[in-house]
């Protein structure tokens, strides 16, 4: 059996790549999208809004649900899909963090 090798990279490292993976398609993208405009909505509701077919849409919220940007709660015989504001904001200062220092030392550099 292989060895993973996410365990020689750093914690902060790995949970950038799962965010950047589930953020990797397009339609991932526009789901996040409208549940920042209307959070809590049925499969159903997104399938309705995309061009794809509905078990597409099921495992795309999947990888949004594994990387922990989307939550899924059971009402009754439907799954309500959000987005997790606490993983985005957490997520965004991961980013932030990591680009800001490089940001900042190129305008310094561009002001000379």
């Amino acid at each position: 059996m292989a060895m993973s090798k996410k365990s020689l990279f750093e914690q902060r490292e790995v949970d950038l790549s799962v965010i950047c993976k589930a953020l990797g398609h397009p339609a991932r993208v526009r789901i996040i999208q409208m549940l920042l405009d209307k959070n809590g909505q049925t499969c159903q509701e997104i399938v309705d809004k995309l061009p794809l077919s509905q078990s597409t849409v099921s495992q795309h919220l999947g990888e949004l649900r594994q990387s922990g940007l989307v939550n899924g709660k059971n009402v009754k015989t439907s799954v309500i899909y959000s987005v997790d504001k606490d993983q985005l904001a957490k997520s965004q200062k991961m980013f932030s963090d990591l680009f800001y220092s490089h940001i900042y030392n190129i305008k310094q550099a561009s002001l000379f």
